[in-house]
């Protein structure tokens, strides 16, 4: 397990090059302009074409607003500019991005960001990617040794920041297995137990996406030894990501990731399809 030195050393967040302090504003601003055009959050979101929850991280400074969503957005709002004018700022920010993780961490969070096709396994939690954010808070407050309520704040609201990889369009191609043990753990409670399920259900539910769940009752399991993930960057060769307590390996050697790679196509093989999948999910929803 890592130390408590190695969790609360500084970190060189988002707050350190005022990043935090844009996206907050800015969420401020479409907060207001929203509210003046008596919108709702849901109407703007129906208007430019994303959820009612993103409107409402972006306007919290939980979710970076994209470039185009600001476009869009200063046109919806009739903001005269005032929005188009943070696009510059906010492609400079998110360059910068990588800075905003754990030092360990950092490696691959750029890679990811990069990402044509990403392939993630699981047998002990949510993958960060699909992680709600009370589901998030949950994970990161039960942290041993305990982190600090900043630190909990800064961890979730950088893992929420990654789901913005979902958001642009051509969309690298996605695929989760997850265990059928990490949709029965009730992590936060009830409440935020049906939330996460809720969300993973819309995830699962998008083109690009392929969620696949692996059955308790399988007799046969090719990946026992842990979770790990499979990623091409944009032009470059694939690699595969594992951790364990925060002690990363990014493994490139080709040929360590060609056996992870067949042991992956194993697991999609053995797992439920995608529909039988959701399925699954929306009937453990229903007995909640």
């Amino acid at each position: 397990m890592a130390s408590a030195d190695r969790e609360e050393r500084p970190e060189r967040p988002a707050e350190a090059d005022g990043t935090a302090h844009l996206f907050s504003a800015l969420g401020k601003q479409i907060k207001v302009l929203r509210e003046h055009a008596g919108l709702s959050q849901r109407d703007l979101g129906k208007a430019a074409h994303c959820g009612e929850a993103l409107i409402s991280s972006m306007e919290r400074g939980v979710r970076t607003p994209q470039p185009e969503f600001l476009i869009r957005a200063d046109e919806l709002l009739d903001a005269r500019g005032v929005l188009a004018a943070a696009v510059d700022d906010v492609r400079e920010a998110q360059k910068r991005a990588r800075t905003r993780h754990p030092e360990w961490y950092r490696g691959y969070a750029s890679l990811e960001a990069l990402a044509v096709q990403l392939y993630v396994y699981t047998n002990q939690s949510v993958p960060g990617l699909l992680q709600t954010e009370a589901y998030a808070h949950a994970m990161f407050t039960q942290w041993k040794p305990l982190l600090s309520e900043e630190t909990i704040e800064k961890r979730v609201a950088d893992r929420l920041a990654r789901q913005q990889i979902f958001d642009p369009w051509p969309s690298p191609t996605f695929s989760f297995i997850l265990d059928e043990s990490v949709l029965l753990r009730p992590i936060g409670g009830k409440a935020v137990h049906k939330e996460q399920l809720r969300k993973l259900l819309r995830i699962g539910s998008m083109r690009t996406v392929q969620l696949q769940v692996m059955p308790l009752a399988r007799e046969e399991q090719p990946s026992l030894d842990g979770p790990f993930t499979l990623l091409t960057p944009k032009k470059q060769q694939q690699v595969a990501y594992m951790e364990i307590h925060t002690y990363p390996r990014l493994i490139t050697v080709l040929e360590e990731v060609r056996v992870l790679a067949v042991r992956y196509g194993i697991l999609q093989s053995e797992a439920l399809t995608p529909r039988d999948s959701l399925t699954l999910i929306e009937k453990m929803l229903g007995e909640l």
